[in-house]
């Protein structure tokens, strides 16, 4: 009998890694940018999330008006 086994572990996703490693290097100095700067992929992730939801709800809303 052998024993099945998962992994049960959760990669980081590429925004927030990006995120993360923009800021180290703006905390250790390698980088003069701006905050902003620093954290736009954090902001741009949110940002096509909200879009995405929007899109969705709005096919959504339109498919109940059309019925």
């Amino acid at each position: 009998m052998t024993a099945s086994t998962t992994n049960n572990y959760k990669l980081i996703g590429f925004f927030p890694a990006l995120t993360l490693i923009f800021v180290v290097a703006k905390i250790f100095g390698y980088i003069t940018w701006s905050w902003l700067w620093v954290l736009s992929p954090m902001i741009l992730e949110i940002g096509l999330s909200i879009l995405i939801i929007a899109v969705i709800l709005i096919i959504a809303f339109i498919g109940v008006i059309l019925k």
